[in-house]
């Protein structure tokens, strides 16, 4: 569509994993460290990056992380491994959700006509994430920069319903469906 006003992309990653641990543990905080290469996001809703990987703020104990690339030594296994004698603990997630990038100028009013967060950006500002609703569909959204984008993530078996709950929300501004897109902006 010519006029488009917004653009609807699927996202890629190679790895995405759940993190879980207690904060208030070093061992825990210093393995995590070690082993990501992030240092946790403790404040809710925050996340913290490095090239091609980012951490997101699920819960007081709980991130997902996000690697564009395999760059972990050892691979799952071991940092699993090493991360239990820390006290944590973490589970590939890699193949369990979907995620979509939406751009343009009317990101937020689109995003809005599915869910109550309040998008615009001096609230919702970059680096922010949350989970919310998507429709009816449980959704993780996070806006990874300043520009005018936000990447919603969902457990792959709503993949439909999200995709239409997207499609339906976006149809009043025009959009145009990108070609896929790595989960990090540059």
């Amino acid at each position: 569509m010519a006029d488009a006003r917004i653009t609807l992309c699927e996202v890629e990653w190679n790895i995405a994993w759940n993190l879980r641990g207690d904060p208030a543990q070093s061992a825990f905080v210093a393995e995590s460290l070690r082993l990501i290469g992030i240092g946790l996001p403790l404040e809710p809703n925050t996340t913290a990056h490095r090239a091609g990987a980012t951490l997101l703020w699920l819960g007081p104990r709980s991130w997902l992380v996000v690697f564009q690339r395999d760059v972990i030594d050892g691979g799952f296994d071991a940092t699993r491994a090493d991360l239990n004698r820390a006290g944590g603990s973490l589970f590939d997630l890699s193949s369990s959700y979907v995620g979509w990038k939406v751009t343009g100028p009317e990101v937020a009013r689109v995003l809005n006509r599915g869910c109550p967060l309040d998008f615009h950006h001096n609230t919702f500002r970059a680096g922010a994430c949350a989970q919310s609703m998507l429709g009816h569909v449980n959704a993780l959204y996070y806006r990874p920069a300043e520009a005018v984008e936000f990447i919603v993530m969902v457990a792959r078996s709503f993949a439909i319903d999200a995709w239409q709950a997207l499609c339906a929300a976006a149809a009043t501004e025009g959009y145009r469906v990108g070609p896929r897109a790595p989960f990090h902006s540059a």
